[in-house]
């Protein structure tokens, strides 16, 4: 018996079998449950995908284009899953978009109107734009859960709109947790610390992020993606049953210490 038995969800981020989706989504699927993916426009992003998704040895499953920043292509996908699986249980927000040219050091007050408004729509207000419509596939209720990093909190050198775009993705969770509760829906956020992703790699320094927390965490190391995937399993299950508007660390501990 897995602990996700007879769930099915929806999860977007998979960009590549280094993506923090995808090893959230192989904990799930390890756990009993379903997952339906999307992908990002273009023969090249649903090559990636497939790439990570058939890496596992999965071969039956369900994969659609989506830009997120569009409310049509979040139309149809909402559509298509609701009339292939009726409802879903639970769904993974893990995107997160800034022009890399404002990801460098020593350039934050440099960034243009547009590269903000780009970071937030894309990173922030898109766990809205799920959630709207996946509260009419939860019935039942459900977990809602969005990736976030510590550069939200605190001064992250490098993180700059990013840091901006994570703190709004925070305080969305929380607000959609509290509107979305009596409908037996739980939202929650995953701090996760620094992984080797693609988006991850386009911070400046992170090379230097890397060493730090192996020095400073408590378990004086970086963390596995998979760690990840095991915390969303949790929030996914009825474990968490009580568990809503949380932003959960899973960083080795890094975010506790102060010098």
């Amino acid at each position: 018996m897995g602990l996700l038995d007879g769930k099915r969800g929806l999860v977007f981020g998979v960009a590549n079998d280094r993506s923090i989706a995808w090893h959230i989504a192989r904990q799930m699927m390890s756990e009993g449950a379903t997952c339906a993916f999307t992908h990002l426009p273009g023969e090249k992003m649903e090559r990636r995908a497939r790439k990570a998704i058939e890496s596992d040895g999965c071969s039956d499953y369900w994969l659609m284009p989506c830009d997120a920043s569009s409310d049509e292509d979040l139309d149809k996908v909402f559509a298509k899953v609701r009339e292939d699986f009726d409802t879903i249980d639970f769904l993974v927000h893990s995107i997160a978009f800034a022009d890399r040219e404002y990801l460098q050091i020593g350039n934050f007050a440099e960034t243009s109107r547009e590269a903000f408004c780009q970071a937030l729509d894309i990173s922030a207000y898109t766990l809205i734009a799920m959630a709207k419509r996946a509260t009419a596939l939860m019935p039942k209720g459900g977990s809602i859960m969005a990736l976030t990093y510590y550069g939200a909190e605190k001064v992250v050198p490098g993180y700059n709109v990013m840091g901006v775009a994570k703190a709004a993705l925070e305080a969305n969770a929380r607000y959609l947790a509290f509107e979305l509760g009596e409908k037996g829906i739980r939202v929650n956020t995953i701090s996760a610390g620094p992984v080797r992703t693609l988006s991850a790699m386009a911070v400046g320094g992170i090379d230097e992020m890397f060493e730090h927390v192996e020095k400073k965490a408590p378990l004086r190391r970086n963390i596995d993606a998979e760690e990840v995937g095991k915390t969303a399993v949790y929030l996914a299950s009825d474990l968490s049953s009580g568990v809503s508007g949380e932003n959960i660390y899973v960083d080795a501990g890094y975010n506790i210490v102060g010098l």
